[in-house]
């Protein structure tokens, strides 16, 4: 079978899943195989950082290893500026044979910040073409709800929400000081993607979005990474809010509260061309370098341009965190951008070992890649 051939079978398969969504709010499709997929190439990529958790008025334009950083620009308005939170959102633009798409990844902590950055920014949510959601923690979705409220009549009437799975729904809670109680974390609520008309389509297996990026599918544990400590997840579902863990776990799990293993989360990738992978990791939770493999096991493109997104090492025992560095400097990336909870110890270590290959950028800064 041809790559076209595979290619537009590949994406009648999505479309089928888009339309049980629109129908049903959600669809469920299989775990995730190991095979490649029909990986499209794009000619050229861009990331906007509309949400991270600092700004540097000082940072300076660089350009190394085909990659360039542009900095924020300052706001005309001296009374308005770029806001900061814990949280993550990117703005994804990339081009293919004269052809543009956008794509949104995740959402920040809260719809205040997000919109006002998108505006000081200066991106348009007319142009998007689908969104993504990395995971099901508040601080990649908090802003997400109240997104669509400000600009569903400017979005595409069609458009979906790519999940990495069913339990990017669950319930997460955190541990309270008391053993045994915890205090909430929220959910992504379902119900209301649905009162958008905002379809969910659940990206278990690897998934071609918008003909230009893909998803991971399901991440697969093959690395000596393991995941740190975050939040706790409930399996279960009330009252259409939650998760519907039957497929995927034992019966025995429903109504369990237990450390979170992030089972569906996925990354976001491209293919540039002459240049390689560009695997983007809003938390990395499942391991980053576990995140890279899985991108090259289901593209067959051994090749990484740049690694990029949180990498959730900010909590890492030095020992852990220098195992780790090496790995990720043994896929040989040309360029590594850690973001949100990669951690200022993730930075120190992978410069160390890694050198002018470490970026660093913050809310504002405009990546550019495939020069």
């Amino acid at each position: 079978m041809t790559n076209d051939l595979a290619r537009r079978d590949f994406l009648k398969g999505t479309a089928a899943l888009a339309g049980a969504a629109a129908t049903n709010a959600f669809s469920c499709v299989e775990i995730a195989r190991s095979a490649p997929i029909a990986v499209p190439t794009v000619d050229k990529l861009s990331i906007r950082v509309l949400v991270d958790s600092s700004f540097d008025l000082f940072l300076r334009p660089k350009q190394t290893h085909g990659v360039s950083i542009a900095p924020a620009k300052w706001a005309t308005d001296f009374r308005r500026a770029l806001h900061n939170e814990w949280g993550l959102s990117l703005w994804l633009e990339s081009e293919a044979g004269g052809a543009q798409r956008t794509l949104m990844l995740d959402y920040g902590y809260t719809p205040e910040v997000l919109l006002n950055n998108m505006e000081l920014i200066g991106v348009d949510p007319g142009k998007i073409d689908a969104l993504i959601v990395s995971h099901g923690h508040y601080d990649h979705f908090g802003g997400l709800l109240g997104f669509l409220d400000k600009t569903r009549d400017k979005l595409p009437a069609d458009v979906k929400l790519y999940a990495g799975g069913e339990d990017n729904f669950c319930h997460r809670v955190n541990p309270a000081p008391a053993t045994g109680q915890f205090t909430d974390f929220g959910a992504l609520d379902r119900r209301q993607l649905a009162a958008q008309k905002v379809p969910t389509v659940l990206c278990e297996t690897p998934t071609v979005i918008a003909g230009h990026a893909f998803t991971t599918g399901k991440i697969a544990r093959r690395s000596g990474e393991r995941v740190l400590p975050n939040t706790f997840v409930e399996f279960g579902i009330k009252d259409g809010l939650g998760c519907n863990a039957g497929h995927y776990l034992p019966a025995e799990m429903e109504g369990k509260i237990v450390p979170d293993e992030h089972i569906h989360e996925h990354a976001t990738c491209y293919h540039v061309r002459d240049f390689g992978l560009v695997v983007i990791s809003s938390c990395g939770h499942a391991g980053i370098v576990n995140s890279v493999k899985q991108a090259q096991e289901v593209s067959g493109i051994q090749k990484v341009h740049a690694i990029v997104g949180g990498f959730h090492l900010g909590p890492a025992p030095p020992d852990y965190l220098k195992q780790v560095v090496s790995e990720i400097k043994a896929l040989d990336p040309d360029v590594v951008v850690p973001m949100h909870c990669s951690g200022l110890n993730f930075v120190q270590e992978a410069a160390a070992q890694m050198g002018d290959k470490v970026l660093v950028t913050t809310t504002g800064s405009r990546l550019t890649f495939g020069l």
